[in-house]
């Protein structure tokens, strides 16, 4: 057995350097999973033992045992290089030449307008509300769950979303559609926020080094979710008692509970709404690279994709059989 009190160390450890770097609190839980996997793939090695040839041996692992994929691999290699860099302080200079999974090209799951309408026919409340902002701005599930009132720009139509994908921010185009219901609702949380201040509850959380900055702030309107959560709960990072958004389960499981009832059988799931919007811009005739911008593509390549699921045929080329 390896000496499991080092491993837990080095663990600690781990977790405390990606806080200190505030990294988010996905990225810390993926980190230290892949970190546990790669304990158990070294059996009684002691963390002191390992070397770069150990995550070479992992990796190809991977890619030849387990036949997973070549992001998951990626995810599996900043783990690790994490925890060699900052951590172990092991040179990682070398050339990693593991045997590589091999990158595979999948269409994404795309939902007709018809569909759409669907699907929120099944929906009410909430999570309704949130499904059509997503849908409607090209959102990503935590976007919408970390959007914060400040970031709607209804009179202009615009959403800002912070510290999106890669911590970047970008502009989005609101739904003039949802204009009413987003006010009702905001109405409701204004409600839900003054009894909290009422209360002298804790402010929200306050992304980076915000809370120590601006030490109210997390009291603000502005920084007030839009989706909060109905109850308190303690902050995983530092124990802290407040309000946080709501959770992805209440929407993924709204979703998935409408995709049933519509009777659809894709694999739908909520990020299948932003491979929707993409889509449907470029069916009606928006360019390519307004899209990138409005999904926060810093690859164009990577928007290039949605060209395969429209279903206008951009080529102009007919099937002989509809001649």
């Amino acid at each position: 057995m390896a000496d499991c009190n080092a491993w837990d160390q080095i663990l600690a450890q781990t977790r405390d350097v990606l806080r200190v770097k505030q990294l988010a609190l996905n990225t810390e839980k993926s980190y230290l999973a892949w970190i546990r996997q790669f304990q158990r793939f070294l059996g009684a090695k002691s963390p002191q033992g390992i070397c770069f040839d150990d995550m070479r041996r992992f990796l190809s692992y991977l890619a030849v045992e387990r036949e997973v994929s070549a992001s998951t691999q990626n995810q599996a290699l900043n783990a690790i290089l994490f925890l060699f860099r900052n951590v172990l302080d092991i040179d990682t200079d070398e050339t990693i030449d593991a045997v590589r999974a091999p990158k595979r090209r999948r269409l994404p799951v795309v939902l007709s307008s018809k569909e759409i309408q669907q699907v929120f026919a099944a929906m009410d409340g909430t999570p309704l509300l949130m499904a059509m902002l997503t849908y409607g701005c090209g959102l990503r599930l935590n976007e919408c769950l970390n959007l914060r009132v400040k970031d709607l720009d209804m009179e202009r139509g615009l959403v800002i979303v912070r510290s999106g994908k890669g911590d970047k921010d970008r502009r989005t185009v609101f739904p003039a559609r949802l204009r009413d219901d987003l006010a009702a609702h905001l109405l409701e949380v204004r409600t839900l926020f003054d009894n909290d201040r009422n209360q002298d509850m804790n402010g929200v959380f306050l992304p980076k080094a915000l809370e120590r900055k601006y030490v109210n702030a997390g009291k603000e309107w502005g920084w007030f979710w839009v989706f909060p959560a109905r109850g308190v709960s303690t902050d995983p990072r530092s124990g802290i008692i407040r309000r946080h958004h709501q959770h992805p389960s209440l929407l993924q499981r709204a979703f998935r509970d409408a995709i049933r009832s519509a009777a659809i059988a894709k694999p739908a799931t909520i990020h299948t709404l932003r491979h929707s919007f993409a889509t449907h811009l470029l069916e009606g005739g928006t360019d390519i690279r307004t899209i990138q911008d409005l999904l926060g593509h810093a690859d164009l390549r990577t928007t290039m994709i949605y060209t395969h699921v429209a279903e206008k045929n951009t080529l102009g080329a007919i099937s002989p059989l509809d001649r």
